[in-house]
């Protein structure tokens, strides 16, 4: 005789490869992983929230910074030459390209920003155990969508590739705004890899619409 179905709202899919497992309570500091494709789907540490704000709130201040400061300098011929993540932007502005100068500015400025802020916003009042703010799942299911989009690690590999191939033209000199967006690559990965959607999807359940 065929067991029956677990109700629909203790089924939970796994992010990766939408294999449904039953939600169950975990213990302290515990980890559930998929059966299927072995990725963690949910985790039940305390203070998780609070460590992934607390990384969303640095990837922020360090992309902010990268955006500000200079990204790097070259040295050629006795020429001297220094650009920011800005100035990449803005060399595509002119005429046929200038719909890439769009492209590269939601890609690695706006899009990342947006999705740290609403990521911010929506986990901020759960690591002080408060209530949510109002639209905060909005929020948080924003992040969620955008993070495909968010391409800061593409920009920076393709960047460490270029230097390479300009390093026996001039000298090249990687300046603040670099680290600061290979810091913000760092941390976001582990900012992922450490969120539990489950669990915060859970937590934000108890706003009010």
């Amino acid at each position: 005789m065929p067991q029956p179905l677990p109700p629909l709202d203790d089924l939970v899919a796994c992010h990766q490869c939408d294999t449904l497992h039953v939600a169950q309570d975990l213990p302290e500091n515990a980890r559930a992983y998929c059966q299927r494709c072995g990725a963690v789907m949910m985790t039940a540490q305390s203070a998780s929230i609070m460590r992934i704000l607390s990384l969303a709130m640095t990837a922020f201040v360090m992309l902010i910074a990268a955006i500000s400061f200079p990204f790097l300098s070259l040295d050629a011929n006795g020429l001297h030459n220094t650009t920011s993540v800005i100035d990449a932007v803005l060399a595509f502005n002119d005429g046929y390209a200038f719909p890439l100068a769009v492209a590269v500015a939601f890609f690695i400025i706006i899009i990342p920003l947006v999705r740290l802020g609403a990521l911010i916003y929506a986990l901020g009042p759960l690591a002080r155990d408060q209530r949510p703010h109002a639209g905060a799942k909005h929020a948080f299911g924003l992040a969620e969508r955008l993070r495909p989009w968010s391409m800061a690690e593409i920009f920076i590999v393709g960047v460490t590739v270029a230097l390479i191939k300009v390093a026996g033209l001039a000298a090249v000199t990687v300046g603040p705004a670099f680290w600061a967006f290979a810091g913000v690559v760092i941390v976001t990965v582990l900012k992922d890899q450490m969120i539990c959607r489950y669990s915060i999807w859970e937590a934000l359940d108890h706003q009010p619409d």
